[in-house]
């Protein structure tokens, strides 16, 4: 099973916002639209907005939103 994690980490590296997926699409939409939320001068102070992949939730993060579709 593959999980879609999305992720916005601040610029000291800490994890402010997670949603975790089976859905790829969905996924992704999600991620499109927190990168292009990240405004310009959060983006310059060191924001990020990543996508990754994993194999089980185990190793999604606690605090993320874990949706099952």
């Amino acid at each position: 099973m593959t999980i879609w994690v999305n992720e916005q980490i601040d610029p000291t590296g800490i994890l402010q916002a997670c949603i975790a997926c089976c859905n790829e699409q969905v996924a992704k939409e999600c991620h499109t639209r927190w990168q292009a939320e990240l405004a310009t001068d959060h983006t310059t102070a060191g924001w990020e907005a990543k996508i990754r992949t994993v194999e089980s939730w185990d190793d999604v993060p606690v605090n993320a939103l874990k949706i099952s579709f």
